[in-house]
């Protein structure tokens, strides 16, 4: 059984250049594969520059499993309380609106948790095969 690393902790501003910086963390700091978990973050980013607003604060967190088996906790926290997500069906036209159905397919379960100061929607996604 492996030791989890401490979480990965980021305080930043929503900018479309900031998802790929923050994909990058996440995959340096989980040091394996992690297709899916960088896409839902990347897809929980993107949320929050469409909803929220570019260069809206942002904190995102990820923690690590403690052993082979569970899951990688994904957080990503605005100080929004209002804004909502809602899982909608993109017309085939579209170009937007299937990040959280991405979101649904690929992590095992995801939320949202009010906080004192905004929201932090989670969720929680497999590591290991398949997940690349």
């Amino acid at each position: 059984m492996r030791t989890s690393p401490p979480p990965l902790a980021l305080e930043l501003a929503a900018h479309p250049r900031a998802v790929a910086e923050v994909r990058r963390a996440v995959r340096e700091h989980l040091g394996v594969p992690c297709g899916d978990v960088q896409l839902c973050v990347s897809e929980l980013l993107a949320n929050v520059i469409l909803h929220v607003g570019e260069g809206a604060p942002v904190s995102v967190r990820v923690r690590c499993p403690d052993g082979e088996d569970g899951p990688v906790r994904v957080e990503v926290g605005d100080r929004e309380p209002h804004t909502w997500l809602v899982a909608r069906q993109a017309g085939e036209e579209e170009e937007s609106g299937r990040g959280l159905l991405l979101l649904d397919a690929v992590a095992l379960r995801w939320g949202v948790t009010p906080n004192g100061h905004g929201k932090t929607v989670w969720c929680d996604v497999p590591l290991g095969p398949g997940s690349g």
